[in-house]
């Protein structure tokens, strides 16, 4: 069960006081800085998850972890990271004190730069953090970065942050992002399988979108997702697969302006509620999300 945090702040979320000198809030990692303890948390959260993926996560994810300079022994640098993902799909880590405001988030992914939080949890919370930090920044999202596919997605992705913020409709790109990115699964030949960082580095998050009988699995569809709201305190009550990861270039194709203008006119969706026309993979028992909500 999640509990809410008392830790300080970062980034955009401690206020004034977590802005960064640049306009881009990038920072120096520094990676030296980081002490013994630090970097044993990161081992510990290292070993657990790699532990626990091998079955659960997508083929692309096991690939990028084989592929960089990333293991147990300590916080990797950024650096490092960024020689070997420039040369396989252009893209690149840089170090930010936590969460940056959104037009700098977008602006980062449309130039192909992945803005990772320098800082590491405490040894207090080692299962649950409301901001991200380094293990998932990194372990979660970069192995993907390494997918020219996911590569892609995720600069036309900031491409249309921009777009969207100007339209006033940024909140649904953003549950695409969510419903992908973070908290997406894939269909592949082995069975159904872990792609989206926010799971992939969570070690309740990973049994639970795989084995647990209360959440809804529904195939992806892109009005859908757009429409339907998500859990930020909480595992998700609904997930939504991709046949295969080939459907983000789709997406990456697809002109927004329309799809806009009718979810206008449509009805918000909670994140538990399944409709008539929905693909059903698992229709979710909602027993967690029940007892929740009645405080138990």
């Amino acid at each position: 069960m999640k509990q809410p945090s008392t830790a300080p702040k970062h980034g955009l979320a401690a206020g004034e006081a977590g802005r960064p000198e640049r306009a881009d809030w990038t920072v120096d990692q520094g990676w030296d800085h980081y002490t013994q303890e630090e970097h044993a948390v990161w081992k510990f959260l290292f070993e657990r998850q790699s532990r626990l993926v091998p079955g659960r996560a997508c083929r692309e994810f096991e690939a990028g972890m084989r592929d960089l300079p990333i293991g147990a022994d300590q916080i990797p640098d950024f650096r490092r990271l960024s020689e070997v993902l420039s040369r396989r799909t252009g893209w690149q880590v840089v170090a930010v004190p936590g969460l940056v405001p959104d037009d700098v988030f977008f602006d980062h992914l449309a130039n192909r730069r992945f803005p990772a939080g320098q800082f590491i949890r405490r040894a207090d919370q080692l299962d649950y953090l409301e901001e991200p930090d380094v293990f998932h920044d990194v372990f979660g999202h970069v192995p993907m970065l390494m997918n020219p596919i996911l590569a892609d997605f995720v600069q036309a992705y900031g491409e249309g942050g921009l777009r969207a913020q100007r339209m006033g409709v940024l909140p649904n790109l953003a549950r695409v992002y969510w419903y992908t990115v973070e908290f997406g699964l894939v269909q592949q030949a082995e069975g159904l399988r872990i792609y989206g960082s926010g799971i992939i580095s969570s070690y309740a998050e990973s049994l639970f979108a795989l084995d647990d009988p209360s959440p809804n699995r529904v195939r992806f569809e892109l009005e859908r997702v757009m429409r339907t709201r998500y859990r930020i305190d909480d595992f998700q009550e609904t997930y939504f697969v991709l046949h295969d990861l080939e459907e983000l270039l789709e997406l990456a194709q697809v002109d927004f302006a329309p799809i806009y203008e009718r979810i206008r006119q449509q009805a918000e969706l909670e994140p538990g509620v399944l409709l008539p026309g929905d693909d059903i993979m698992t229709r979710g028992t909602g027993t967690y999300h029940a007892a929740r909500a009645q405080g138990n």
